[in-house]
């Protein structure tokens, strides 16, 4: 039997709930970076920061767009590269970058095709299981693409990502046309 003072606690937890229900944590919406072709959905609000990074053998300048939300990382970073002959191999460091960053081993290149990207056989999707430096185990998807000489990489990286969130994240990706 419920108390007569506790039904106002009852009432409180029961508003409490339904107003949590009504502010998702995840909030989806379209994103241009400026002085980029390509459109990205966020569960929240990128930050946008830049800075310089050795890559493929050389020193680029990274664009790094990035929010946290739902207990995960969600992060588009893009460096433009002088050479298309480098192309390769900065996806093919980025990926090997991104595992040693969470102390992940290799994972297998899975095929991601995406519109509007230009074809080559480093870019792809991965899922990587590592640590954080405070060695809290970690799980990062993550994507690796190109358009013309700039070379992209999405992640998403958290304890337990949400599969749903991942797969949204990723499909909002898109060239416009």
């Amino acid at each position: 039997m419920i108390q007569p003072r506790s039904a106002p606690v009852i009432a409180g937890a029961a508003l409490a709930a339904a107003l949590a229900a009504c502010s998702p944590t995840l909030d989806w919406r379209e994103f241009v970076p400026e002085g980029s072709a390509i459109a990205v959905t966020f569960p929240c609000r990128p930050d946008r920061h830049a800075r310089p990074v050795a890559l493929g053998g050389a020193r680029l300048r990274m664009e790094l767009l990035v929010c946290d939300a739902g207990g995960a990382t969600y992060a588009l970073g893009f460096v433009d590269v002088a050479d298309p002959a480098s192309i390769g191999a900065t996806l093919a460091d980025w990926r090997t970058t991104a595992a040693a960053n969470i102390q992940a081993g290799t994972a297998p290149l899975a095929p991601w095709p995406l519109r509007g990207a230009t074809p080559n056989q480093q870019a792809g999707r991965v899922t990587l299981d590592g640590r954080l430096p405070d060695g809290a185990p970690v799980r990062e998807h993550a994507a690796f693409f190109v358009r013309g000489l700039r070379v992209y990489a999405a992640t998403v990286i958290g304890a337990q990502p949400s599969a749903a969130a991942v797969e949204i994240f990723f499909g909002g990706l898109k060239f416009p046309a």
